[in-house]
Formats: C-alpha cells, sequence, structure tokens
C-alpha cells in the first residue's frame, strides 16, 4: 500500500489500480480526488470536508463512493446509495479493504463550543486515520496518522495519544496551520527532544509518498 500526503488533513492511499482518499478538505489540492475509488469523511469541518469540491468529483465519476459519518450525509443528499452511513463499531468494505470505524465525537475545543459527530477508519487493518480527535483502536495499529496541531490540542495530549495507540510508526497530519517554525518544534518533541515514546514518528511533506 502507498500512503501519499496531501494537503492538512488528507492522505491518499493506493494499492493496485485503486485510491482511496481520506479527509480532502479545503487546505488540499482538489487534484488529490483525481482517480479516487472511495472517500472517507471524518466529519464536517471544512478542513475535512468541502461538500462542492466532493459533489463535482461525484458527478464526475458515478462509481465514485463516500463514507462518513451521519451529519456529513446529510450535507450529501440526492446521492442516494453512494453515500455510506457509518459510526463507532461498524465494519465495512471500501474498494476491497476491510475499515473498521472508532469513535463518536471530535475533540473538544471549548466548553462553550459543541461537540460534533466525528469517526475514525483503521483502514486495511493497518492505517489509522482518527479525524479530529484522540481515539485509541481496540485493535493494534501498524500506521497511525497522527494530528499534529489543532485548536483544540496541546502537545503533552500529542505525545500521551501516540504512547497510547502504540503504533508501528506514525506520520503527521493535521498540520496545514504551523509554519516551519513550529513544524521543526512540534516535531522534535515528538521525537528526538521530547520524553520519549514507543512510536517513530516522521512527516511527509503534501505530495510526499512511502510504501507501508
Amino acid at each position: 500500500m502507498e500512503l501519499t500526503k496531501q494537503g492538512h488533513a488528507c492522505v491518499v492511499l493506493g494499492y493496485g489500480d485503486q485510491r482511496i482518499v481520506v479527509d480532502p478538505g479545503v487546505f488540499t489540492d482538489p487534484a488529490a480526488l483525481e482517480g479516487a475509488t472511495a472517500v472517507l469523511i471524518t466529519h464536517e469541518h471544512a478542513d475535512h470536508f468541502e461538500p462542492q469540491r466532493l459533489r463535482a468529483a461525484l458527478d464526475a465519476d458515478p462509481a465514485l463512493e463516500v463514507w462518513t459519518n451521519k451529519s456529513v450525509a446529510a450535507q450529501l443528499e440526492g446521492l442516494g446509495g453512494r453515500v455510506h452511513v457509518v459510526g463507532n463499531g461498524d465494519a465495512v468494505s471500501v474498494a476491497g479493504l476491510d475499515v473498521r470505524v472508532y469513535g463518536e465525537l471530535h475533540a473538544e475545543i471549548h466548553p462553550d463550543i459543541p461537540r460534533i459527530a466525528n469517526v475514525g477508519f483503521l483502514i486495511g487493518g493497518q492505517v489509522f486515520h482518527p479525524g479530529d480527535a484522540l481515539t485509541v483502536p481496540d485493535e493494534p495499529v501498524a500506521t497511525l496518522l497522527l494530528p499534529l496541531h489543532a485548536p483544540w490540542s496541546k502537545i503533552s495530549e500529542v505525545i500521551d495519544y501516540l504512547r497510547a495507540v502504540d503504533a508501528d510508526q506514525a506520520y503527521a497530519v493535521h498540520d496545514g496551520l504551523l509554519n516551519d517554525n513550529g513544524l521543526a518544534v512540534v516535531g522534535g518533541l515528538l521525537s528526538e527532544k521530547g520524553p520519549g515514546t514507543p512510536t517513530p514518528y516522521s512527516r511527509l511533506v503534501p505530495g510526499d509518498s512511502v510504501e507501508l
């Protein structure tokens, strides 16, 4: 399986002639959706989900399908069985891969801001994208897509999350709001300058790929 980092929270997983796109929001180049076999959306925030852009991709390819939570699906009405609603504990087949769904709510931004639905996806038993939550699956994770920075997080929570999941490796996502200085500081705390985790951490530049 090939993992390609796209802008901010989006990744593309390729294997054979299949391409699963996860969370192509407004900080992602629209070209990330070209050639997609399936799209997974963790939640409705614009940095993960851009309705018009996704509808355009669905209009362009009648075979393209989406898996997401109920809130996102409600914004994609009129597409019938091409939009699949999933929730915590579900197990589905997406483009020939087994996908397990974990989590229910977005991480708390502030007590005065209502929390929205958020689901994470464990794809092919290998790659876990938690969306905007620090959900720990109840099964081993080979590759964790680690939310590096957000208005709702602090670095101590990110380090503890990396420890809790105990994945074989982790790659950064949700890093589009950091400049080069911030990326260096946070990356150092997750590796050689931090308190330590069991999981090797790396960051791909958008457009870069790695074989899993």
